[in-house]
């Protein structure tokens, strides 16, 4: 429901724009305004191809002139050397830009950050070269002056304007269905914290080779539609820096991660840097650039993630409640010592951990580590810090990769899988430092870890709502992350955790930062999940809370086991006091 009405919704708003568009089309004095209104359609296209890529999965590109180039090359040396007209080029030329998408995404998604970024301004400049060496400095696509609406030629640039009109709705559709879809919300999620959402089930690497491929095909069309306009292409006008420029510029103006934003973006900056090259291009050559160049200053001063964002941030501030008290305001009841409970010690075992290891150059973090974990308990792993509990739940759940030992998940050695995988196999995950998405609301954080149990789109929203409520989140399901308290946080990911329906959870420090009150409600909460089935595995500092969570305790001294059992007689022992304890427990005991 919640996606019908995001797309009937845009729709909506798609057509207003387009009485608002062919309106001024025909109202346009001359052909200069037409092809002024043709090209902020194209460079909207063009954005939203970026924004495809960039935009929801945050890796930068500053290539995209390689695929609009490709296209644009596809559909006049169709025309020129084997006389195919561009109705046929154009979806060929969305062909090609997908295959360009994928064969440059393979080697390209292994680099992060900057180096991702200056990978991809390498491929149109290579490209601009190889035309040139190969000949195609300049090519004209062939005038047809018998048959010319056969071959996309018209005498009325408003035809132009129109068709433009056409692939601009038709990629806004596309960013419609990816924007609602777990499509764009994986992407978004991949963007806002990758490694969480690897936690969460999902491949980034495949998804983020859709998003390539999908761009890459959205920029072929537009460029092939771009060389029918111009009539004469060369490789700098296709693949120069300025191409690729004010695709992201557009983007990052009106609002990346949005559909809206190139729309916004090319509606403002293109009449506008169209209309000062017209008065002062005389004067003041490269006067175009010039608008985007500020353009990108006012942005990153201004509004960094856009004016669409800038915008619901103004109309949303006010209508956020801070809701910490009505969480925390009833004095949660201390849930007391844990009751005994033999049976969870007695069940089948569901983890096996044997002589895991690793090590850091010199430093040996986690040293032979085996124990076993009981379907249906909760283990506490203590120790001090430094004691290797993360790297070893890092170990565990696919982060890292052990340098020996086995971790036997259910039957199944789950060394070597990515952690989506081990997701995917029934273990969820909290992390030490909460991990939200902070653009999404708390239903969509929580629906990127259904996801992966979930067969359709429908289920995963029953999961999802399901796993909000479990934590006691239901009514506020609307709300942004980025405005949540730390309980809040902690609440929402193992929500999120919880969604995926898994067999086990590893909770690292989820308790941290939190008042007594809170840390109250979170063992509570704890409690439920394991009475539910769930078995536990949790690191934890706080040792009152974990004598009233854990079954057993295992306990990590410089990343070797130092001794497991029960926790009354775990927190006897000697050599715990000595390694983590301190003199204050053994004389408070």
């Amino acid at each position: 429901m919640e996606r019908r009405t995001r797309i009937l919704r845009s729709l909506g708003i798609l057509a207003t724009i387009g009485v608002i568009y062919v309106t001024l089309v025909f109202l346009a004095p001359d052909q200069y305004y037409q092809l002024m209104l043709t090209l902020v359609a194209v460079w909207a296209v063009m954005g939203i191809s970026w924004n495809t890529l960039s935009g929801y999965s945050g890796l930068i590109s500053f290539g995209h002139a390689a695929f609009f180039g490709l296209g644009a090359y596809t559909v006049v040396l169709l025309q020129v050397h084997w006389g195919i007209t561009p109705w046929i080029g154009i979806p060929l030329a969305g062909c090609v830009g997908a295959l360009a998408g994928l064969l440059i995404g393979l080697p390209s998604f292994r680099l992060r950050g900057h180096y991702f970024a200056l990978a991809m301004l390498a491929y149109p400049l290579a490209l601009l070269y190889i035309f040139e060496w190969l000949g195609y400095n300049e090519v004209a696509i062939p005038m047809e002056r018998t048959n010319p609406v056969a071959y996309m030629q018209f005498g009325d640039m408003r035809i132009y304007a129109l068709l433009a009109f056409v692939l601009l709705s038709l990629a806004v559709i596309v960013g419609v269905l990816i924007e609602s879809s777990r499509f764009g919300l994986s992407l978004l999620a991949i963007k806002q914290n990758e490694l969480a959402a690897e936690a969460a089930g999902i491949r980034t690497l495949r998804w983020k080779l859709y998003a390539i491929s999908t761009s890459g095909a959205i920029a072929g069309v537009i460029g092939g539609f771009y060389a029918v306009i111009l009539l004469v292409v060369t490789p700098p006008t296709v693949f120069g820096m300025l191409t690729s420029a004010q695709a992201l510029i557009v983007t990052l103006f009106g609002g990346i991660s949005t559909v809206w934003g190139p729309v916004l973006g090319a509606a403002i900056l293109i009449p506008l840097s169209e209309t000062l090259h017209a008065e002062l291009g005389n004067v003041l050559p490269g006067i175009q650039g010039v608008v985007f160049g500020v353009a990108i200053v006012l942005v990153i001063l201004l509004a960094p993630e856009g004016l669409i964002w800038k915008l619901r941030d103004f109309a949303m501030r006010g209508r956020e409640t801070d809701v910490e008290d009505r969480l925390s305001a009833a004095d949660v009841a201390d849930p007391g010592p844990l009751p005994d409970r033999p049976h969870a010690l007695t069940g089948p075992v569901l983890l096996q951990v044997e002589n895991l290891s690793k090590s850091f150059g010199g430093l040996q973090a986690v040293q032979d580590v085996s124990f076993d974990v009981p379907e249906g308990s909760v283990i506490g792993i203590i120790g001090p810090n430094g004691a290797g509990k993360t790297t070893l739940f890092n170990l565990l759940n696919g982060f890292q990769a052990p340098d020996r030992g086995r971790v036997v998940f259910d039957g199944e050695d789950l060394v070597g899988l990515r952690p989506s995988g081990i997701c995917a196999r029934g273990i969820g995950r909290t992390f030490q430092v909460a991990r939200p998405f902070r653009r999404l609301t708390i239903l969509r954080n929580v629906l990127v870890g259904a996801y992966v149990s979930a067969e359709t789109d429908e289920i995963a929203l029953q999961h999802a709502r399901e796993a909000i409520a479990l934590v006691g989140l239901e009514g506020h399901e609307d709300r942004i992350a980025s405005g949540l308290t730390s309980m809040e946080q902690r609440l929402m990911e193992l929500a999120r955790a919880l969604a995926s329906k898994p067999k086990m959870l590893f909770l690292d420090e989820i308790l941290a930062g939190l008042g007594q009150t809170e840390v109250n409600r979170m063992i509570h909460v704890i409690r439920a999940i394991s009475d539910n089935g769930t078995t536990i595995l949790i690191i934890e500092h706080t040792m009152q809370a974990m004598l009233r969570l854990a079954d057993r305790f295992v306990v990590l001294d410089h990343g070797a086991l130092l001794a497991s059992g029960p926790p009354a007689e775990v927190v006897k022992d000697p050599e715990v006091i000595e390694a983590y304890l301190g003199k204050r427990w053994r004389d408070r005991a």
